[in-house]
């Protein structure tokens, strides 16, 4: 990653193609995608497998590559998930070009694109300070717990059901209070790609949870894992890692306000790993936080 090395860019700088140099800065294709997938797990962010093609799907003029002489160099995404709401991740610089001011040079091409949203990000602490003055504010910490889990028994469990086809529409209404904006085509894609496995909580016929675990670079990756209460919380942590291989590691991101999703961790036996900050450049719609036991993606929210 490379910091933003200017405290004085504006929110919405001119975008300018070429820039810095032969810096030509446009919008990515899958392909391109692949490769910045590639990046961020030599970075060690550990991302999911199969993650590139779901995200890209999501808002495809979202995603920026920088290239030098046809070569990419830099990355970035800025995904609109509303007219209200957007959230950035992915911001690379390859080793080799680092220091140079091509990854600012890649945000000012690629940051009008949210135009007037409110903008989310998840920053490493390194950075925090440099998206400060770029306009974000910290809203809270946000810790990856990681290792071989163990099971609990829960009181009072809801029914636990394998995701369907048929549940889509119901568990896109419940994501909307977990989540600032209506992301239904994004859960079409995530609940059911290849190498996903999704449950629902549900109590007297309602919906009170889900949850996602899908394989990693390293292990498999637990998010989102939304629920209305610790034990539909804990009866959903203990179906997904049925899926775990022995051995097998398991990683999840939890927002460190919620203590309850910080408890549930480490009754699993699972420590923390690293840690970010989510920032935002303005107000964002209202969400029930106490439902948010693992965020879906350090990446796009």
């Amino acid at each position: 990653m490379d910091p933003l090395e200017s405290p004085h860019h504006a929110r919405h700088p001119r975008p300018t193609t070429p820039v810095t140099g032969e810096l030509a800065v446009t919008t990515a294709s899958m392909d391109d995608w692949l490769q910045v997938a590639r990046w961020a797990a030599e970075e060690g962010w550990n991302p999911g497998r199969g993650d590139a093609p779901i995200f890209h799907a999501v808002d495809p003029a979202g995603f920026f590559i920088g290239r030098l002489g046809g070569r990419p160099v830099t990355a970035v995404s800025i995904v609109n998930y509303s007219p209200q709401y957007a959230f950035l991740g992915f911001y690379l610089v390859h080793p080799d070009h680092r220091g140079r001011g091509l990854g600012l040079a890649t945000w000012r091409a690629a940051f009008p694109h949210a135009g007037d949203r409110t903008v989310g990000l998840d920053a490493v602490p390194a950075q925090q300070a440099a998206y400060q003055r770029a306009g974000f504010a910290p809203a809270h910490q946000t810790t990856r717990y990681g290792g071989i889990p163990t099971s609990t028994t829960p009181a009072d469990p809801p029914t636990i059901t394998p995701v369907t086809d048929g549940h889509l529409n119901s568990l896109a209404t419940y994501d909307q209070q977990c989540f600032p904006a209506d992301r239904s085509t994004f859960l079409a894609h995530w609940l059911t790609a290849p190498g996903h496995v999704a449950y629902a909580a549900v109590r007297d016929g309602e919906i009170t949870g889900y949850g996602v675990i899908r394989p990693a670079q390293d292990g498999r990756r637990i998010g989102p894992l939304f629920a209305d209460t610790p034990e539909d919380a804990d009866a959903l942590f203990n179906t997904l890692i049925t899926h775990l291989s022995p051995g097998e590691e398991v990683h999840l991101d939890i927002p460190e306000p919620h203590k309850g999703a910080l408890s549930l961790a480490g009754a699993h036996g699972l420590a923390p790993r690293s840690h970010t900050i989510r920032m935002y450049t303005g107000p964002v719609p209202p969400t029930h936080e106490d439902r948010t036991y693992a965020v879906t993606t350090l990446e796009l929210g």
